[in-house]
């Protein structure tokens, strides 16, 4: 449930601290007062969109804060989110804080708990904790679209709808790549001509990968052969096979260094240090040795490497590549290719069609009938909820039109209808409906909806326009039902329903220093409550009998 709202310098509202308990809350006050404002400051920290004219003339930011009770399921979201939860309490079992910022060039910023959040986690806190009813919801069940986003979202059918929808963006992606191979047939024939024939030229030469720098390497030492010969038999004269050879020096100057250790012990260091000398130089002698029995001129096998390498270097300068991309380039058009081939696959592309036809038909043939009986338990609701509110003999009916095609949205239009009186037939809402029956059934579903709905805070925002006398009694005691089990909040103007509150609070507005207006809120308390309900009955003058009939309907 909602606990607490703080609210800065948002349009008319310069500092506001509001608490709110469980029951039914009502707000009252004059045309123009910011009764709706509050519903829309509130709206922000659930995610609603935002521009810079919320902003309080003359200030540079709005600051809107929203503390919540949570249930298991916002302590669960938390978690996934990795999103700090509040303080546990007696009360709710923990808290959660909304806050929204917007400044004057209408950037936004959103926190959850102090910590940054986006707006779609906002929106998806939102959902579990609040639903709002606007003002004009009347109208909007006008609109097709509408009443199938409300049934759906009262019977607990949008996953299986969102799942028909995509099944169904599925299948068109299907049709429309069958129907792009059979347009393209040519030019897709002449893309596959030209693959063709550069995955022939890659394949005559087979590049491998790493070849080029293999290669480049390889011909570098056929290239130089005589000049590494020449270099290593030098080498070796040097080291080991000349007259005067430098390991045969080391092995004379080692021996004559041990007789002489032998007499003095102090020679020991620098005859250790020549020993591993002499161990390194028989080592390299070796190394070199065995590498002169293999290097060898060959002309045959340079003419060979530099014909590969010139074949690479022109098949590179034909495709526009370095020599070393060849061999991914390579890859690539084998795989273009293959591509073109399975999409100029008509047979497996009509296969696709039929695949994805048949995952849309089920699913939408399931989501039908899962229509089907919740248009009966709705169509059954609404129609008690109408007898209430003085339409009685009335009936309303969710009626499924069934789709030439099926749709994103299924197999069939849902359709809202009602019967006015008893003996008439059921006729399309926006076709029989007047403005002050449109209001009560807008109204009846809303509380057949919130009734099914497990998010424990309702708001009605001036959703009783249109309705008076009697009627307003009805709703007055249907949203006290409500505020039994769930917190509801209620923008008003009628009498009727502001005296079913088990809390009131009036918002005023008055002058503001500056020449603006500001607009404040109190809590009232009974006395203050029967003033209130009276102005609301007698508008600006209140008489002893206004008073006296306030009196009344609070009492009763």
């Amino acid at each position: 449930m909602l606990r607490h709202l703080s609210i800065r310098d948002f349009v008319i509202v310069a500092a506001l601290e509001l608490e709110f308990d469980r029951g039914f809350t009502v707000f009252s006050g004059e045309t123009g007062a910011g009764k709706s404002i509050l519903i829309d400051a509130l709206a922000l920290t659930l995610g609603a969109r935002a521009d810079a004219d919320v902003v309080r003339t003359g200030t540079s930011r709005a600051d809107i804060t929203a503390e919540f009770g949570t249930g298991p399921q916002v302590a669960h979201w938390l978690d996934e989110q990795a999103l700090a939860r509040g303080e546990p309490d007696s009360v709710d079992g923990g808290s959660v804080l909304l806050r929204r910022v917007i400044d004057i060039n209408g950037r936004s910023r959103a926190f959850i708990n102090g910590t940054p959040a986006t707006l779609a986690q906002l929106r998806e806190l939102g959902e579990m904790l609040v639903d709002i009813h606007g003002q004009h919801a009347h109208q909007l069940l006008m609109r097709p679209d509408a009443q199938r986003t409300l049934f759906d979202t009262h019977a607990g059918l949008t996953p299986i709808a969102e799942e028909v929808a995509r099944a169904y963006r599925n299948w068109r992606d299907a049709v429309h790549a069958l129907e792009l191979a059979k347009t393209r047939d040519r030019e897709l024939a002449l893309e596959r001509e030209r693959l063709a024939w550069q995955l022939a030229e890659l394949d005559k030469l087979a590049p491998q990968p790493g070849e080029w720098e293999e290669i480049s390497a390889e011909h570098r030492r056929l290239a130089h052969s005589a000049s590494l010969i020449e270099g290593v038999r030098g080498a070796l004269d040097s080291l080991s096979e000349a007259d005067n050879a430098m390991l045969g020096q080391l092995g004379s100057i080692l021996s004559k260094l041990r007789d002489l250790a032998d007499i003095d012990p102090a020679l020991g260091d620098a005859l250790a240090s020549l020993e591993p000398a002499e161990i390194q130089l028989r080592e390299a002698v070796y190394s070199l040795t065995h590498y002169a029995q293999k290097l060898e001129l060959d002309p045959g096998q340079l003419a060979q490497v530099e014909m590969r390498l010139d074949a690479l270097h022109s098949l590179a300068r034909k495709f526009r590549l370095q020599p070393e991309a060849l061999p991914a380039e390579h890859e690539a058009r084998r795989a273009q290719l293959a591509a073109l081939d399975e999409a100029a696959d008509l047979d497996k592309l009509n296969a696709a069609v039929d695949a994805c036809r048949a995952i849309y038909l089920r699913e939408a043939k399931r989501l039908s009938k899962a229509r089907a009986q919740a248009a009966k338990s709705l169509s059954a609701a609404v129609t008690a909820g109408m007898q209430e509110l003085s339409m009685a003999g009335g009936s309303f009916e969710v009626s499924l039109v069934a789709l030439a095609e099926g749709g994103a949205q299924g197999l069939e239009q849902i359709e809202f209808r009602v019967a006015g009186h008893a003996g008439v037939p059921a006729k399309p809402l926006a076709k029989v409906a007047s403005g002050g029956e449109l209001a009560r059934i807008s109204l009846a579903l809303a509380v057949v909806a919130s009734a099914a709905s497990l998010t424990p805070t309702l708001i009605f925002d001036e959703v009783d326009t249109g309705i008076g006398g009697g009627v307003a009694e009805v709703v007055g005691r249907l949203l006290h039902q409500l505020g039994r089990e769930r917190q509801v909040l209620c923008v008003t103007h009628l009498p009727q329903v502001a005296a079913r509150g088990d809390h009131h609070l009036q918002v005023a507005k008055a002058a503001a220093p500056d020449g603006g207006t500001l607009s404040s809120v109190i809590s009232l308390d009974h006395s203050s409550r029967v003033e209130e309900v009276a102005r609301m009955l007698g508008g600006l003058e209140i008489t002893a009998t206004t008073r006296r009939h306030a009196k009344e309907m609070l009492a009763a």
